[in-house]
């Protein structure tokens, strides 16, 4: 892992965690803060991003939106407000525009921090990072804790929550590698009529059988 950037947010947002990854592995980390790290994210929030000028900006389309981010960076110190985020360099703010077709348009400020120094890592890297973390969240964790409530699992006891959000990972590769492009959908259409799921274990080629 040396010299890797490792994406996460608020879960593994932790100072032993980081300290491991930066000290014991030698990688670098991009720590997305949400709003259940309150004092961290409203610490990131003070910070004084009306005076900092956008240092990148991108845009696209697609799946009936459009969507705009501008990125800035400020400088900090290893200690953040009394927070530690050990080896932390530069902090982040994201901020989403996003329009939907037929719908209002949204904006978002979205904060991080990074152990990379400016010159390891200009504004565009860090916005490409960030952008491939939410990648993976929509893609999986999005699903799994929307679609399979993971969130809400009340099963907790020893190695029981890694079985289960290993099943959950295994259910959605399986349901996207036979063609499933709404994951959501498809587990009602299976939950609806439990006959759907006998495809999945290869009686069966016809994609109409998902409920795609």
């Amino acid at each position: 892992m040396a010299g890797a950037v490792v994406t996460f947010d608020a879960l593994h947002s932790v100072k032993a965690n980081i300290s491991w990854l930066v000290e014991a592995k030698k990688a670098h980390y991009i720590a997305v803060i949400k709003t259940n790290q309150p004092t961290a994210h409203s610490q990131l929030a003070a910070l004084p991003w009306r005076d900092i000028a956008v240092q990148h900006t991108a845009s696209g389309a697609g799946h009936g939106r459009r969507e705009s981010r501008s990125i800035k960076t400020c400088s900090i110190a290893d200690k953040l407000g009394g927070i530690a985020f050990p080896h932390a360099r530069l902090a982040i703010r994201v901020h989403r525009r996003r329009k939907q077709t037929g719908k209002r348009e949204t904006r978002e400020s979205v904060y991080a921090v990074t152990s990379l120094d400016a010159h390891q890592a200009g504004p565009a890297d860090l916005a490409a990072a960030i952008r491939g973390h939410w990648g993976v969240e929509n893609s999986s964790h999005h699903i799994r804790d929307v679609t399979f409530a993971e969130d809400a699992s009340t099963v907790h006891a020893g190695t029981a929550p890694r079985a289960m959000a290993t099943l959950r990972n295994l259910a959605i590769g399986v349901l996207k590698i036979l063609g499933a492009d709404n994951i959501a959908k498809t587990t009602r259409a299976i939950r609806d009529e439990p006959q759907r799921a006998i495809p999945i274990l290869g009686i069966t080629n016809d994609p109409d059988a998902y409920g795609t």
